[in-house]
């Protein structure tokens, strides 16, 4: 198995307050995890910037014009929503991030990888069509599926979401597409407040699993049996996407459900089988949250060593 990893220096240059979470060190904590001579056979990439209508596969114009608005153009932060926050760097990253996620489409789809991991910040699942959240600028997971399906011919793409925090812009995006199935596991009530099980999609393509807080690796391992893995065998995709956040893990400073990193593994293996019956194999991972810098080292190295043995 060939698994590409898409990394970029201009990741670290996306700037949040001191305190933040969501920070440059966490890409520092995995990359040091990547030394490890388990990793050796990881193909690493520098994530190529994407033009700005890539933006317009998931989102308005108005969207990416006011983002590009709220941009500083010298030193300094900018709020711009509750939790979230840009500097000078901050639209060059997120639109790295994007290219990253568009090239490890193409990468995993023309055989030149068999899967891919984009260890890019911002993340982008709660960016909804026309508004940033939680962090996020814009969609990296709503933008792979488009482009999957409008460069490639892609028919049904399914994104399995298992940050701790309720994918809620993915969902928005998709809410009335078919063509797109969404099936999330997430902590319930937490951040954003979206995801119940009544919560199905107009076309019943959005699948939630919620966990209660202080639940563990036995509730999360049942959701994903019971809710998460029938819908993508009953979906049959042709290409998977990932939004990997690992902020479910028991160390996580954000969230109360207890994971450890074999669950992690434990995930990627169960759709990596679905995967292997439907869609060629074909699987990119995108990170998205964790925010405790060991936690997320040791649930991502596990994941992306999953995506390295096959």
């Amino acid at each position: 198995m060939t698994t590409r990893l898409y990394e970029h220096a201009i990741f670290l240059e996306h700037q949040t307050p001191e305190g933040h979470p969501e920070r440059a060190d966490r890409l520092r904590s995995l990359n040091i995890a990547l030394q490890h001579p388990n990793f050796e056979k990881l193909d690493r990439k520098e994530a190529p910037q994407a033009n700005e209508d890539a933006v317009l596969l998931a989102h308005p114009e108005e969207h990416l014009r006011a983002v590009i608005r709220d941009i500083p153009e010298e030193d300094g932060i900018r709020q711009i929503e509750a939790d979230t926050y840009v500097g000078p760097k901050s639209l060059q990253a997120a639109l790295t991030g994007i290219g990253g996620a568009m090239a490890a489409v193409d990468d995993v789809i023309t055989g030149k990888a068999d899967n891919a991991f984009v260890a890019a910040r911002p993340p982008g699942h709660h960016a909804e069509k026309d508004k940033v959240m939680g962090f996020c600028l814009f969609n990296n997971a709503a933008i792979a599926a488009r482009h999957a399906q409008r460069r490639h011919g892609i028919e049904r793409v399914a994104i399995v979401d298992w940050d701790v925090h309720h994918g809620n812009g993915t969902q928005d995006i998709f809410w009335d597409d078919p063509s797109v199935l969404f099936c999330s596991t997430h902590q319930m009530p937490l951040y954003p407040g979206t995801g119940a099980k009544d919560e199905t999609g107009t076309k019943n393509n959005v699948v939630n699993a919620p966990l209660s807080p202080d639940t563990g690796s036995e509730h999360f391992r049942e959701a994903f049996k019971a809710r998460v893995l029938p819908a993508l065998e009953n979906f049959r995709p042709d290409f998977i996407v990932i939004s990997a956040g690992f902020d479910a893990h028991h160390r996580d400073p954000l969230a109360q459900i207890n994971l450890v990193g074999n669950d992690f593994d434990w995930a990627t293996g169960r759709v990596m089988e679905i995967a292997g019956k439907y869609a060629g194999n074909r699987v990119v991972s995108l990170l998205e949250g964790g925010y405790d810098l060991e936690g997320l080292a040791e649930s991502a190295g596990m994941h992306i060593m999953r995506l390295m043995r096959g």
